[in-house]
């Protein structure tokens, strides 16, 4: 049996100790002797290339990982750790891809004996790309709705000022104020996406800041009910209702002004015009809280797809707004210490329920 040994200083490992430990590693690895002959593979490397060990083991790694450039270029070719600078011990992670199409983010290690000294060994360490491909569809997906909810309002925006200053004698008072009304709405609405977008920017990186005091429920969900009636929404349209003991909660005025704003936009964009409002005392998971709920009577969220409705970009039926409301929601509130989710409103329609703890985080 192999056992560890110290010979002049050094711990030699035994190869069986030293094989057990890559089958441990969450990267793939795959090793290859002098002649470019390979001679270990770790599980997770027969899972990245779908390939069993006894289809790798023996053959030349440059034709069981014929490994390219994006250009297409073979990547031994331009790395040739046979024939290449003798102090080169190996590459960074790199995206590369094999004929087939699938991507690798590979990292090289070549072993040399001593400084400059002959090829020893080829060590590679893949990891699948699926993750930063997904990545990269989610910034591509961000950019596409940065610029697409940024062009209308900055359009109305330039539109309107561009006709006041070439043509302000020729309209009346009236019609002035009208279109600065409206430029007004559209930088009100300009400030908000920049301001979601730095919040989803916030809550991905685990830097969004809460400022705990008690805010009265009545106060906060009478503002927005009377922001929407000036906003053109009937006053009938919005019920308020606020259970004893659930009076005031404890959260970041801010922040839980952001959250009933997201959901009553969300209510009334999904929804047929009605809203409903309410707080009551809960006992949630990690004790007494105060759950806010705000009710659309629309034709509410199909079970399959409420687990969705908190990620980013989540639009819904209608396939309006960012689709990021939600996602901030679930964010403030779960910065709070609390939680949020989405079920059926007894009434008909869909019903998003906050609970935000008694005691601050």
């Amino acid at each position: 049996m192999d056992e560890s040994s110290i010979k002049d200083g050094v711990l030699t490992v035994p190869r069986s100790a030293a094989s057990s430990a890559a089958q441990m590693l969450p990267d793939g690895l795959v090793a290859a002797d002098v002649d470019g002959l390979v001679t270990s593979v770790n599980r997770r490397a027969e899972q990245i290339l779908d390939m069993p060990a006894d289809e790798l083991l023996g053959r030349d790694i440059r034709v069981v990982l014929p490994l390219e450039t994006r250009n297409g270029e073979s990547w031994w070719a331009l790395t040739d750790p046979w024939g290449g600078l003798r102090i080169r011990t190996g590459h960074r992670e790199k995206l590369l891809q094999l004929p087939d199409g699938s991507e690798l983010l590979v990292t090289a290690r070549y072993l040399r004996a001593g400084r400059a000294g002959p090829l020893g060994a080829i060590l590679l360490a893949l990891r699948d790309a699926e993750a930063r491909r997904r990545a990269e569809q989610d910034h591509a997906a961000l950019i596409s709705t940065i610029a697409h909810e940024l062009r209308s309002p900055l359009t109305g925006v330039k539109g309107f000022s561009s006709t006041l200053l070439r043509r302000w004698d020729q309209f009346s008072e009236e019609q002035r104020l009208t279109m600065l009304e409206a430029i007004d709405a559209d930088a009100d609405r300009l400030t908000r996406l920049i301001t979601d977008l730095l919040d989803v920017s916030r809550i991905d990186t685990g830097r969004l800041r809460i400022h705990e005091v008690p805010v009265s429920t009545r106060v906060v969900f009478n503002r927005h009910v009377e922001r929407a009636v000036a906003a053109g929404h009937e006053d009938v349209e919005f019920s308020v209702d606020v259970a004893p003991g659930a009076e005031e909660v404890y959260a970041d005025p801010d922040r839980l002004d952001q959250v009933v704003a997201n959901l009553v936009e969300n209510a009334l964009r999904h929804g047929r015009g009605r809203v409903a409002l309410s707080a009551e005392p809960t006992d949630g998971s990690t004790g007494q809280g105060v759950t806010i709920s705000i009710r659309d009577d629309g034709e509410g969220i199909p079970a399959e797809q409420r687990r969705a409705v908190f990620s980013r970009f989540w639009h819904g039926p209608s396939g309006s707004g960012t689709g990021l409301g939600l996602y901030i929601v679930r964010g403030v509130v779960e910065a709070h210490g609390g939680q949020v989710d989405v079920d059926d409103a007894i009434e008909g329609g869909a019903v998003v329920r906050a609970f935000f703890p008694g005691e601050p985080v």
